[in-house]
């Protein structure tokens, strides 16, 4: 969805790509600047499919999508999957809840993480909204993003997550797989920041869901996986030179 983008180089770059990309992608052009959550609502109602919702400050890694897909599939009442990253709040590593710095060997990251022993596809509070893998049954189910409440964005895939956990789904990690995020660039020109109004619309709705959230970071269940994780990189990074 290009989001009447004021940037004159994106256009003939979206038409390059949909032109030579073999996924043969459909480019919707919004009228006027809908926003983050307009744009994605957009987005759901154009296909019948699970949905990926991929940040622009993001870097993939091989067998990314494979290893989201198979996380969703290990349940069917999955609703959303995240994976683990260098900036990621809940899903960072190595170190939890930091801005880790984004690696020069994020393949050797993402080799470490797949390999380091069986996924175990650990349940989260919420989702983290720069790579987040959507069950087309959810939303089906639950609806779409909250346009009316959280505007032009945050908040939003929390409280979709939150609605989908009250409908019996499940929001998870995919522990064996691995995203770059650089953190920051895609709200920063709108001057969004977490916190403000969409933070406090949010906990009206759910006052429950800042306890929650402290809960799990106290107990930090992902703590043996990113030890594990942790020590297949040293391995790994050592064999490589």
């Amino acid at each position: 969805v290009d989001d009447a983008s004021p940037d004159p180089d994106i256009a003939p770059l979206l038409a390059n790509w949909a032109r030579t990309s073999p996924l043969r992608p459909r480019i919707l052009v919004n009228a006027k600047n809908l926003g983050f959550v307009g744009s994605v609502n957009r987005g759901f109602a154009e296909t019948e499919s699970d949905v990926l919702l991929l940040n622009a400050d993001t870097e993939v890694t091989p067998g990314w999508l494979a290893h989201l897909r198979e996380a969703l599939l290990s349940d069917e009442r999955v609703a959303t999957v995240t994976p683990f990253s260098n900036n990621a709040e809940i899903c960072s590593w190595p170190l939890f809840c930091q801005v880790n710095p984004v690696p020069t060997d994020a393949e050797i990251v993402a080799a470490a993480l797949a390999s380091a022993g069986p996924s175990s596809y650990p349940e989260l509070p919420t989702a983290v909204g720069f790579c987040m893998l959507i069950r087309r049954e959810t939303l089906d189910q639950i609806g779409d993003f909250d346009q009316a409440t959280f505007g032009r964005g945050y908040g939003e895939e929390n409280d979709f997550c939150l609605r989908a956990a009250g409908h019996g789904w499940r929001n998870i990690l995919a522990d064996h797989c691995y995203v770059v995020h650089a953190g920051g660039g895609s709200f920063a020109p709108l001057g969004l920041k977490p916190g403000g109004d969409n933070l406090q619309r949010l906990l009206a709705r759910y006052p429950g869901y800042n306890d929650a959230v402290a809960q799990f970071i106290a107990a930090d269940p992902l703590a043996p996986l990113r030890e594990r994780a942790l020590l297949r990189y040293r391995a790994l990074a050592a064999m490589s030179g």
